[in-house]
């Protein structure tokens, strides 16, 4: 069955450039330019997905998504965010964006990432409601992850990580004490289609490194020389076996 897709976004030029090769991969697109009407959309149709623009006129991106979630609406959201806008990034991942791709971006990047979003929604669906559950917390050792919210701390000190920072704490912390090569981590944070080179993923374990340095001997990542990196995680001494 072909995929409804939702593209919010005021910018024309984008818009139709989003909606024409949206439709050419087979997609169904419905596009609105407004804040207050694409919300309204969203919350009156059904869709596998909505390409969210931040700046809009009448409401923006930000309000839209926390209206959505708050009502309760779960449909997978991939927030368009202009360059340098980190802040926003964060603010809209815990927001509950389950993405985000920067202006400018190219057509095989846009079409990954919604491809990548659908499949882990399609996932996501197929999961027993006590897994879903489970993944809004890891907890390792002293280190407490939640996916849903981006947010990290180190026993009882926050740590502010940069969104894809935080995806590669997570890759990493969904198998601990497991080497991931640079090829995985490349694919699973940037995707297939990332055009920057493995020094990427060096520079971001790198800065992560630096910001788990609060406590090395609870948690650290080790580089395998040549092959890429494993998370290592102390067992709280003490703690009983969580089963």
């Amino acid at each position: 069955m072909t995929k409804r897709l939702l593209v919010i976004e005021d910018e024309s030029t984008l818009s139709r450039l989003l909606s024409y090769n949206l439709t050419q991969e087979g997609y169904e697109v419905t596009v609105e330019d407004h804040g207050s009407a694409g919300l309204e959309r969203a919350q009156n149709e059904s869709f596998e997905l909505i390409l969210l623009d931040l700046m809009l006129p009448g409401m923006s991106g930000l309000d839209i998504l926390r209206k959505l979630r708050s009502s309760g609406i779960r449909t997978p959201v991939v927030i368009l965010t202009a360059k340098n806008a980190e802040e926003e990034v964060v603010e809209g991942l815990k927001a509950g964006a389950d993405d985000y791709i920067t202006k400018p971006f190219g057509v095989s990047e846009l079409l990954a990432r919604v491809a990548a979003v659908l499949r882990r929604a399609t996932g996501r669906e197929d999961q027993p409601a006590d897994e879903d559950v489970q993944e809004s917390r890891i907890e390792l050792g002293d280190l407490m992850i939640y996916p849903d919210k981006y947010e990290v701390a180190l026993g009882s000190q926050q740590i502010t990580l940069r969104p894809k920072e935080f995806e590669v704490l997570l890759y990493l912390a969904r198998k601990p004490g497991v080497v991931m090569t640079r090829d995985d981590l490349m694919n699973a944070v940037w995707g297939f289609d990332y055009i920057g080179g493995q020094r990427t993923v060096d520079v971001h374990v790198s800065s992560l490194r630096k910001k788990l340095e609060l406590d090395p001997d609870s948690v650290h990542i080790d580089s395998i020389r040549g092959v890429g990196y494993k998370l290592v995680v102390r067992k709280k001494a003490g703690a009983p076996h969580s089963g």
